[in-house]
């Protein structure tokens, strides 16, 4: 399984408005970064979660040990543009601390099963990410 290409076919169907293969289209958003070594710009889809005027991504890599690097790219440089819906916009993104991530990690895995299961398969903290305009 390509990863990349998968990736890259569910963008086309994301962005041509349609039904998207084999995912739930009002939970899923395009986060672009930029990468932090060569400064270009990558773009990943992923499920996200409304809170408030926020939207929360997990940064779960599917329990690797490792971090994914949509997120590695994000903590280097905040700024990030979200496609939701039929929307984008330029957001800041803010890794959740202390209180604020237990809360959010607690509701996440609870309506979401499976990255309570996808932080049972590694020894690092699962990230919990605020997607903010």
């Amino acid at each position: 399984m390509d990863v990349r290409e998968i990736n890259r076919g569910v963008i086309e169907q994301f962005r041509a408005g349609g039904p998207i293969e084999g995912m739930h289209r009002e939970r899923l958003v395009l986060l672009t970064t930029t990468g932090r070594r060569t400064g270009t710009p990558h773009t990943t889809p992923m499920m996200f979660h409304p809170d408030g005027d926020r939207l929360l991504v997990v940064a779960s890599n599917v329990g690797a040990p490792q971090h994914p690097d949509w997120y590695l790219n994000l903590v280097a440089d905040p700024a990030v543009t979200v496609e939701v819906d039929r929307e984008t916009y330029q957001a800041t993104a803010e890794p959740l601390q202390g209180a604020d991530y237990d809360r959010a990690w607690a509701e996440l895995t609870t309506l979401y099963p499976f990255f309570a299961e996808h932080a049972t398969k590694t020894e690092r903290t699962i990230p919990v990410v605020a997607l903010r305009r």
